[in-house]
């Protein structure tokens, strides 16, 4: 038996307490914690279960060894899915990490999974020798196999562990998806424009400057743009790239990360889903760690460096702050102005019945949901959009175009009838 150290929450005092515990892992501490009646805040071991406990952790300390390059998520949710499978047969680790190492293609997870292999094999435990490959096997994910280890129910955690990510890739494919059909129509929409204006409409021009006509105010306007185009599309594709550019500089600093987030999370329709897609993985991600026994302020830590708005990230950190502090977790969250009422509410209630953890995940499958309905919604609402764009511009040109072509064919009317 180990001794742990803990911070707590007490929700009929609503204060925070200091205590310590006897437990044989940090997940049964956490268990035991709940069982009081708190909420987890910091748990950790003060006094060594044995000398080789502190040497693995010795060993976790010293220098590690990192792959260049990524590995494809779809990849590593299988890997989890497979060690998984091999878990709950019954197979030790050793046997497992070897069969699922023989079985991938050469590459960048072949050689993780090599190295990883030997660590366990010389006694390292599986979350640790992963948390040297970080391209591959993210914070999330090592603390999760941590927990699992601890637990004595790897399996069912990397079980969890599959799921979560499987509908983490959904969603963000929902969203990518969802931004790639307007912005491949408006491409292709401007091709076609930009053809038009330098191809087709000079050729009117000769033709008009040829009949000497005076030309209307909107035919004028059309040749002028055409010339602008046809003389400084360089300047146009150096603004472009330029801009795109400066925004992703600026978007690494980190105010300018907010300011775009915030903006984005603002702009009609897509706002919205960015948004409830913030919040269905800020509560999933937290849930998971929460129920897979991780404790509450480590769980804000992962969840905040796993989440990739900035405003969200901020919100998180208030969170921490606030729970640090033996205050609730709702209150912050109300005040970042990205959750909506009825996600504080449910996290308020969530804390007074003990059950974060279930109400966290119960609010990521409803957001899940919400989101699928406005990505639908917002499909439904941008092609009729798209239509209009393409054939008022189409339309313009051609009114533009066609008005001297008008007024020609009419003074050759009445010149042949007089």
């Amino acid at each position: 038996m180990a001794v742990y150290a803990f911070k707590a929450h007490d929700k009929r005092t609503n204060k925070e307490i200091s205590d310590s515990l006897e437990a044989t892992s940090e997940v049964e501490a956490i268990a035991s914690i709940k069982k009081r009646g708190f909420l987890p805040i910091e748990v950790r071991e003060v006094r060594a279960k044995s000398n080789k406990t502190a040497a693995a952790g010795a060993k976790k300390s010293g220098g590690g060894f990192s792959i260049f390059g990524g590995v494809k998520k779809k990849q590593v949710v299988l890997f989890t899915r497979q060690l998984s499978t091999l878990q709950d047969a019954g197979l030790p680790i050793v046997q497992s990490m070897q069969i699922l190492t023989d079985m991938q293609r050469p590459g960048t997870l072949r050689n993780a999974l090599t190295r990883v292999t030997e660590e366990v094999q010389s006694g390292t435990m599986l979350s640790e020798a992963m948390a040297q490959h970080p391209k591959i096997w993210d914070r999330l994910y090592t603390n999760l196999v941590k927990a699992g280890e601890a637990a004595g129910a790897l399996d069912v955690i990397l079980r969890r562990l599959a799921e979560f990510m499987e509908k983490a890739q959904r969603l963000k494919k929902k969203v990518i998806g969802a931004m790639i059909y307007p912005i491949a129509v408006l491409t292709i929409a401007s091709l076609i424009l930009t053809f038009i204006m330098v191809a087709i409409v000079p050729k009117f021009e000769l033709i008009f400057k040829d009949l000497g006509i005076a030309l209307p105010g909107l035919t004028e306007a059309l040749i002028g743009f055409s010339r602008f185009i046809a003389g400084y599309w360089w300047l146009l594709l150096f603004m472009i790239i330029g801009t795109i550019v400066g925004l992703k500089v600026f978007a690494k600093t980190e105010k300018g990360g907010e300011i775009l987030d915030r903006i984005a999370l603002r702009i009609p329709v897509l706002g919205m889903i960015l948004k409830k897609s913030s919040v269905a993985r800020f509560t999933r991600t937290l849930g998971t760690l929460v129920t897979s026994g991780v404790g509450f302020l480590d769980a804000l830590d992962i969840t905040k460096s796993a989440t990739p708005n900035v405003v969200v990230r901020n919100a998180i950190q208030e969170v921490r702050d606030s729970v640090k502090e033996g205050e609730t977790v709702n209150e912050p969250l109300r005040r970042c102005g990205v959750f909506d009422d009825i996600v504080v509410n449910m996290i308020k209630v969530g804390e007074e019945t003990g059950e974060l953890d279930k109400m966290l995940i119960k609010i990521a499958e409803t957001y899940d949901e919400e989101v699928d309905s406005a990505v639908g919604a917002m499909m439904s609402l941008l092609e009729p959009l798209l239509i209009i764009f393409m054939g008022g511009a189409v339309g313009f040109i051609v009114i533009a175009l066609f008005i001297p072509l008008i007024k020609i064919i009419e003074n050759i009317s009445s010149g042949s009838g007089s």
